[in-house]
């Protein structure tokens, strides 16, 4: 599994904290990083999802490495109620979730993810539905508009999707350099040195994906999973994974907004939720990491506990 790069790997485990005899879901199996670390951390079993059937396949390595202990299913992790529970897995000491892309989707240039290399215009995880050719080169301009500014927050949305509109009128976009070099022309240079394309590919892979609506399902899926002191710990890499991920823990823990004197429900008292935040603020990595990682350097990690439940006083 050479060229994977698990990011925050020490902060994952220290906030995990693997336990012998314990069961644990890598819900985003990836690169088997973070899985490999887990396995050799404890005397442990541990499930492993991905909706990627080449992450799958690259596991089997690891999985033979440790017979009976790694479990690898082919599956979504918003899929995983559903994927563990035919397995007879419902409740888990632990869940990790590394969101987005994975290096070596992004280092295959036939899985067009990237505009690094040319290649052709796919960016589907799971090999199956449409592609982000299909998108370019059907919606119209105000849905490609819509994706490009609230997926990939760029400010040019609009122009961007003009002038896909326009090149695709000339000749069908199926390759990711076309493509970029197509947002480039639309775009301003950023200052700050990133690509301008960078924007409009990472709102196209969410869209192509539904990465957003498989974040907001595995999140609740995991924290229902959850037995009695068991942790979730999610890495996300940029502000619309993170912001959903934050939303479901504050919320989780019982610590949604303020009271408020136009919401009466707001003001009557509240019972103990079912969880505590570990985190009360987003992690980061550190310096050392993100001088020999740049994936890292956008990288936050959230994690919450549940509860485990009060004895009550004897009568």
């Amino acid at each position: 599994m050479t060229g994977h790069v698990p990011v925050m790997l020490e902060e994952v485990l220290a906030t995990l904290q693997p336990r012998d005899g314990a069961r644990y879901l890598d819900a985003t199996f990836g690169g088997g990083g973070y899985a490999r670390a887990i396995l050799n951390a404890a005397d442990c079993t541990l499930w492993a999802l991905d909706r990627d059937p080449d992450a799958i396949a690259r596991g089997a390595a690891l999985a033979a490495s440790h017979p009976g202990r790694l479990h690898l299913v082919h599956a979504r992790f918003g899929e995983m109620l559903d994927a563990l529970a035919e397995r007879g897995i419902d409740t888990l000491d632990g869940v990790v979730m590394d969101l987005g892309v994975s290096s070596f989707q992004i280092d295959q240039a036939e899985r067009g993810f990237s505009f690094r290399a040319d290649g052709p215009l796919d960016m589907r995880m799971d090999r199956s539905g449409p592609s982000a050719a299909d998108l370019v080169n059907t919606l119209d301009e105000g849905a490609l508009t819509t994706i490009i500014k609230e997926f990939g927050e760029e400010r040019h949305a609009r122009r961007v999707a003009r002038a896909i509109l326009r090149e695709r009128a000339v000749e069908p976009i199926t390759t990711t350099a076309r493509l970029a070099e197509i947002v480039r022309s639309s775009v301003p240079r950023d200052p700050s040195g990133i690509d301008g394309a960078t924007r409009s590919f990472q709102a196209l892979r969410i869209a192509v994906n539904d990465e957003l609506g498989e974040i907001e399902r595995g999140l609740a899926q995991a924290m229902g999973m959850l037995a009695p002191g068991g942790r979730l710990v999610v890495v996300a890499f940029h502000s619309l994974e993170d912001r959903l991920v934050k939303r479901a823990m504050v919320a989780a823990a019982g610590r949604g907004g303020h009271a408020s004197r136009h919401d009466p429900a707001s003001l009557l008292p509240r019972g103990e939720a079912d969880f505590t935040l570990l985190t009360q603020r987003a992690l980061r990595p550190g310096d050392a990491e993100t001088a020999s990682n740049s994936r890292a350097r956008s990288a936050r990690l959230r994690a919450i506990e549940r509860r485990v439940a009060s004895q009550g006083m004897p009568s």
